[in-house]
């Protein structure tokens, strides 16, 4: 869309520019004519029109030469620089020929004699020509800034993105890591072999359960149909072993029989979340109850929590 503007107002200046410059030299037309009117007229003539013509005309800079391409005199230049600067005159007077802007008037009917009126383009005019290029000057500006603030916000979202992500490992990774050495201690003061064996085999597939939750991160779950109710009982069995026995955990079915199309392992990680933001939110006492049910295409899972 900017570009479509930007193209719009580059072709729209330029045809502005065009209309503006042959306004120009038809003002020029006439500020030639009102000085011959004004050279040849006798005393009697009124010279009135010719002579507010050529006071009126304080925007397009001229230089009057010879037939000889003698600089006369010139008009809405800069005479300071002109007065300082020899060569001043000479390169503007070189621009407008290259621009081809002139007319030659002749002195009666002598056609070896004549002055020849270069000029070239008013302030205004010379705007309206750069306006476009001054426009997608700031565009590219603008856009390079807009750039920039993006990647600085989508480095910063990212970096929160690990940070979390980081943390999140550390809180998997901790309570079957946590258990293993409790078990490994139970071992070597010589606890129940069968008992340990079968609980650290838990936390070992709790591992395995962990490692399989981040390696799909980034890519497309695979699904599954799920029984709900299965889900839920594991999720909420893990959180309540590791909870205090002063929380009471219930599960309600309210009619959901239907499996359900999901990723199994991340939607336990998204049910063990869950719960645990209601473990931290509570003083290590209270009720948490988990509510599953379904409308028609849709299921639905409740959690409540209050102390």
């Amino acid at each position: 869309f900017p570009v479509t503007i930007e193209v719009g107002t580059f072709f729209y200046s330029n045809h502005l520019a065009e209309k503006i410059s042959e306004r120009e030299r038809a003002m020029m037309s006439s500020w030639v004519t009102a000085q011959r009117s004004i050279a040849s007229a006798s005393a009697e003539d009124d010279i009135s029109l010719p002579s507010s013509i050529v006071a009126e005309q304080r925007s397009i800079p001229i230089i009057e030469t010879d037939e000889n391409d003698q600089i006369i005199s010139m008009l809405n230049l800069d005479s300071s620089r002109a007065m300082n600067d020899p060569q001043y005159l000479k390169r503007e007077l070189q621009e407008f020929k290259s621009k081809g802007n002139l007319i030659t008037t002749f002195f009666g009917s002598d056609s070896l004699r004549y002055n020849r009126y270069y000029f070239g383009e008013s302030l205004l005019l010379r705007q309206i020509r750069y306006f476009p290029m001054i426009q997608l000057l700031i565009v590219l500006i603008f856009t390079v800034m807009m750039l920039r603030f993006i990647n600085t916000r989508n480095r910063s979202l990212q970096d929160r993105l690990w940070a979390g992500l980081a943390k999140e490992t550390a809180h998997q990774l901790g309570t079957p890591v946590s258990a293993l050495e409790g078990w490994t201690a139970l071992l070597k003061e010589g606890g129940d072999q069968e008992l340990v064996s079968k609980e650290m085999d838990k936390d070992i597939q709790r591992l395995k359960l962990i490692t399989d939750r981040f390696s799909m991160i980034g890519g497309e779950p695979k699904k599954e149909d799920t029984d709900l109710n299965d889900l839920v009982n594991a999720a909420v069995e893990y959180m309540r072993k590791r909870a205090p026995e002063t929380v009471v955990f219930e599960i309600l079915n309210d009619g959901l029989s239907s499996s359900v199309s999901v990723s199994r392992p991340l939607m336990e990680w998204v049910i063990e979340n869950i719960l645990k933001n209601a473990l931290d939110a509570m003083n290590d006492k209270g009720n948490i109850i988990i509510k599953l049910g379904e409308e028609e295409q849709f299921v639905w899972i409740e959690v409540r929590d209050w102390e």
